[in-house]
């Protein structure tokens, strides 16, 4: 399976997760999810706005324009109190998921 396919159903589950730690543009959400994922999730603009844009219809998330220190304007995705429980249902759902996964695939652990 490839990491396309498996990131396409968890991609809104990603961003919730990152935007529960803190606002962030989309500049700041690309270099964190790489960062925080040794490289292996390096989002592109034609998945990340999509889905913030997808996420922000559904009340997911709120985008608000903000002005930084140098005079520039950046859009900051702030989750909403919607956003947390959806995040909430799907890490618990996840934790079944990836203890049902390993129990069969890694039996030994």
């Amino acid at each position: 399976m490839r990491q396309q396919e498996l990131l396409k159903g968890n991609t809104e589950t990603l961003l919730l997760a990152l935007l529960e730690l803190e606002p962030m543009y989309g500049y700041h959400i690309v270099k964190e999810m790489k960062q925080r994922s040794s490289g292996y999730f390096d989002f592109k603009e034609g998945t990340l706005y999509p889905a913030l844009h997808r996420m922000e219809r559904d009340h997911l998330i709120e985008g608000r324009w903000q002005d930084t220190p140098n005079g520039m304007r950046r859009r900051y995705y702030h989750i909403t109190e919607k956003g947390r429980r959806a995040l909430s249902d799907r890490l618990t759902e996840w934790q079944r998921f990836s203890q049902a996964m390993n129990a069969v695939m890694l039996p030994e652990l």
